[in-house]
């Protein structure tokens, strides 16, 4: 796609839902846009809008149906419990968005990977289209190997069958040829927003379609700086993230494995779900906050327990910090184990995280040169990835090719 003239700007609209995980990835590349003159709308629900307008990007607001951060166990155990509420987001959310867009439809469609009606409306406006994923994407062989043992006895439930036959029209209805499968995870074109060693079976990934551009970070302006205290010898950061945070219990182990550790200074992140009370007596070394500036502390912590979400996994990758992983949910589990095939973590079973095999964890990992080492060797290959820059250089050759 070209530019319309010379002196007009493109438009490039941005499309997501309001979670963290997926809104957070893609504001680096959003504001890198912005920065090179690029007009970018960015469809989100309101309680992200006030991020995507620090980015320099123009809000255009639709109303979302989805469980929010506030109330993780609304997502259900199963998984037609997890897979049900964005079908019916995305039906509900398309006219708002086909509104919204009414007499401004853009020059290229960027779209998380939630984010199901930017599909069908990049088809309706015969834009070219981009997905951003925040996480891991399908090689060749997936569903053979993943994707036909968690979806094929789904299929043979009534639930499942409804959600195949009603997913199955609504893209009929709206003019595309593709099944529900490749709808949901076969892009036409996707940047990996990702670094490579963190994406299993990456030889097998069909590199015509998918970018590894790496981690794409930058300072947002509202993120604050964070020194190391004096005194602290070693720096300890815990989170478990912005959603999975309701763990009063384990938040009392950290506070036993490393309060009274000589030289340590630990920083607990425990989210909007806890109160601070439940924790009992904090030691002086031990500051509870329901959130911290992640990033700045990392770059100061010797060690991090983390739930090893993808942004989380990422930070500590690019800060060189030793991870214990302490996954909660969904994708985490399998960044847990990677992680520690990386010989940079250990994977530690919430049911196992005790005191002191959290405290165990953290002193053989800080001690190991060798995962200093490894560290240091992933950290170099992540630099040349191309980050933010390569991510929004791909998109503009998009716009306005040679």
């Amino acid at each position: 796609m070209i530019r319309r003239n010379s002196s007009q700007r493109a438009h490039i609209a941005m499309f997501s839902i309001a979670a963290h995980g997926h809104v957070n990835p893609s504001l680096p590349v959003i504001r890198e846009l912005v920065a090179r003159g690029n007009r970018v709308s960015y469809a989100i629900p309101p309680a992200f809008a006030h991020k995507v307008a620090q980015a320099g990007a123009e809000p255009r607001i639709w109303h979302s149906t989805l469980p929010t951060d506030d109330d993780p166990e609304a997502w259900g155990t199963e998984l037609i419990d997890h897979v049900e509420p964005f079908l019916a987001d995305a039906v509900q959310a398309l006219p708002q968005l086909t509104a919204a867009y009414q007499d401004d439809s853009p020059d290229l469609v960027l779209y998380d990977i939630t984010a199901y009606p930017a599909r069908i409306l990049a088809h309706r406006w015969g834009v070219p289209i981009i997905q951003l994923s925040p996480n891991m994407v399908a090689w060749e062989g997936y569903e053979e190997e993943v994707g036909r043992a968690l979806f094929e006895p789904l299929k043979r439930t009534p639930r499942g069958k409804a959600f195949y036959d009603t997913f199955a029209g609504w893209i009929a209805e709206n003019g595309m040829d593709i099944d529900v499968e490749h709808f949901m995870g076969r892009p036409d074109r996707c940047l990996v927003l990702i670094p490579k060693v963190l994406q299993p079976h990456a030889d097998r990934v069909d590199r015509s379609v998918y970018t590894f551009v790496g981690s794409c970070q930058d300072q947002p302006p509202a993120q604050k700086e964070w020194r190391r205290p004096p005194g602290a010898e070693k720096v300890l950061l815990v989170s478990l993230g912005s959603t999975f945070t309701k763990q009063p219990g384990f938040y009392r182990e950290c506070i036993e494995a490393f309060g009274a550790l000589p030289g340590w200074h630990t920083v607990l992140a425990i989210g909007r779900h806890v109160d601070v009370a439940e924790l009992g007596a904090i030691p002086p070394q031990v500051e509870v906050h329901p959130w911290v500036p992640q990033r700045a502390i990392l770059r100061e912590a010797d060690a991090f327990v983390t739930h090893a979400g993808a942004g989380g996994c990422q930070e500590g990758l690019a800060t060189g910090t030793p991870m214990v992983a302490v996954p909660q949910a969904v994708d985490q589990f399998g960044n847990a184990d990677i992680l520690q095939d990386l010989g940079v973590a250990r994977h530690l079973p919430m049911a196992e995280a005790t005191a002191d095999a959290l405290r165990a964890a953290v002193l053989d990992l800080v001690g190991d040169p060798e995962v200093a080492r490894r560290l240091g060797e992933i950290r170099a290959g992540m630099a040349e990835e191309g980050g933010t820059a390569r991510a929004a250089d791909l998109i503009e050759a998009v716009l306005r090719p040679e």
